[in-house]
């Protein structure tokens, strides 16, 4: 195995539940469930196909023989009759009615819905995992004072918590999208070589009341509540670029947040998990690097990089198909849900540990909260009579110098002492310490942090009560 490529999703990132969903096995196991669902709403609706062969092709359902099958593929270069034929081998009395009035977007793409939504679902609880996790981190630290920045420049001072909140309410966003799209997936159904049932018309005898119900109760019997009214020979593509479409904006949403978490622990303030072994460089021991949210970044863009592939298969499907999607399908797709799922592995694994360094913080909002509290030292000495403009003058002057001295001289900021010192703003040293207080400065965020996860959050974890809290090893 050392001799050939090996696929990273598959050795070092994806978890056992999404390959299984995606697996060869899966895979064709749905296909020969399909036929037998075929069969037997076929009999059902008064075709001569006995119950001697649906057990017979039910018997088989799992028993696949992958070598022969791909014996006979590479003989008649064709994946569905390869898989018909050594179905019909194991099941010799059904043999005749294997596949019968289908094409082979019958089972190759009835079975991709099934394997999308088994996906879509799988990161969903996911999704709904991190959300949670996410959401006590937000909780736990939703008082904790800290500098807000815009442009990565020291703005108004926000908390900790309300910072994790604005990386959920992403979270939750996608959390709806996926809601939406799952509810909207339906089965490509029983619809012929282009979509017209023509062969089941003939079948039926041209009872067109059976070939619609012929549709509908396939499409239950996979679990489904319906199928898509219209088709070409395949679903249109437009679906699958919808599927990675939400899977991209999860990874949006997990780039965006890991980007934060980089650039705080860069500040020395908020860390990812560091085991106690780990090695964060080969050369400088002393390191604490952000791998695992670094890891998130590069499969993050990996996804992101995967979603234009089937946008532009679905723009580019000829009439009611061509062949230039399989290939394309195989991939994107598949590695769509491989590498979202092990984002959503190592998101829950960062978010479990986030350790916080209050004290680092703190000096941090310190170092700055001079310039922040101008407006209200500005409004108190009006109160005090001073002018509002001349003041304001006065602010900007003294904020230049003070910055100057610690930008260009490496001094600590002495804005207040000059504030102090000067008689235009008659106030005295206890009543501009008495503005200092950090918490005068966070606005509504811890009330914002609470509101949000009473509203929004908590009916996700009351949805998804029983999973919550599940711990994730990773590979590597």
């Amino acid at each position: 195995m050392h001799e050939t490529y090996q696929n990273p999703l598959i050795e070092r990132y994806s978890s056992e539940e999404m390959l299984q969903i995606f697996s060869p096995m899966n895979k064709f196991s749905n296909w020969r469930k399909l036929w037998v669902a075929l069969a037997e709403c076929e009999k059902e609706l008064g075709l001569n196909i006995t119950d001697a062969q649906i057990n017979e092709m039910k018997a088989s359902i799992y028993d696949i023989d992958f070598k022969r099958a791909a014996e006979i593929e590479k003989e008649v270069r064709h994946d569905v009759m390869a898989h018909v034929h050594a179905f019909g081998e194991q099941c010799k009395t059904a043999m005749p009615i294997i596949h019968l009035g289908a094409t082979s977007a019958f089972v190759g793409d009835n079975t991709d819905i099934i394997i999308m939504r088994e996906g879509l679902l799988l990161v969903k609880d996911k999704l709904a995992i991190l959300i949670d996790k996410l959401a006590t981190f937000a909780e736990e630290t939703k008082s904790i004072a800290t500098l807000g920045f815009t442009h990565f420049q020291p703005a108004q001072l926000t908390t900790v918590g309300k910072r994790a909140a604005l990386w959920l309410m992403d979270l939750v966003m996608d959390y709806e999208d996926l809601n939406i799209l799952i509810s909207q997936l339906k089965m490509r159904g029983v619809k012929g070589t282009t979509g017209t049932q023509a062969s089941f018309l003939k079948l039926f005898d041209d009872d067109h009341e059976k070939v619609e119900k012929l549709d509908l109760m396939v499409a239950q019997k996979m679990g489904f509540e319906k199928s898509y009214p219209i088709t070409g020979q395949t679903y249109t593509r437009k679906i699958d670029a919808k599927v990675v479409g939400v899977l991209n904006g999860i990874a949006l949403s997990l780039h965006k947040m890991t980007n934060d978490i980089r650039l705080l622990q860069a500040l020395k303030e908020v860390e990812e998990p560091f085991e106690s072994k780990q090695i964060g460089s080969s050369a400088m021991a002393y390191k604490r690097n952000p791998m695992r949210s670094e890891r998130i970044a590069s499969l993050a863009k990996y996804v992101m990089s995967l979603n234009v592939s089937p946008q532009l298969v679905a723009a580019t499907q000829w009439f009611e198909r061509t062949l230039d999607d399989s290939a394309n399908k195989r991939l994107a797709v598949s590695e769509a849900f491989l590498a979202i799922d092990a984002c959503l592995d190592i998101s829950n694994n960062v978010t479990s540990g986030l350790v916080v360094y209050e004290k680092v913080i703190s000096k941090h909002v310190l170092a700055e909260l001079p310039f922040m509290v101008t407006e209200n030292i500005i409004m108190e000495a009006v109160k005090k009579g001073g002018d509002r403009q001349a003041l304001h003058e006065a602010i900007r002057v003294h904020a230049m110098e003070a910055g100057k001295q610690v930008k260009v001289e490496g001094l600590e900021n002495d804005l207040l002492d000059r504030i102090e010192k000067d008689p235009i703003f008659n106030l005295t040293r206890d009543e501009i310490i008495e503005l200092l207080d950090p918490q005068l400065y966070i606005g509504r965020s811890s009330e914002q942090v609470e509101s949000f996860i009473q509203t929004d959050i908590q009916p996700i974890r009351d949805k998804h009560q029983s999973i919550l809290g599940k711990s994730v090893s990773l590979k590597v």
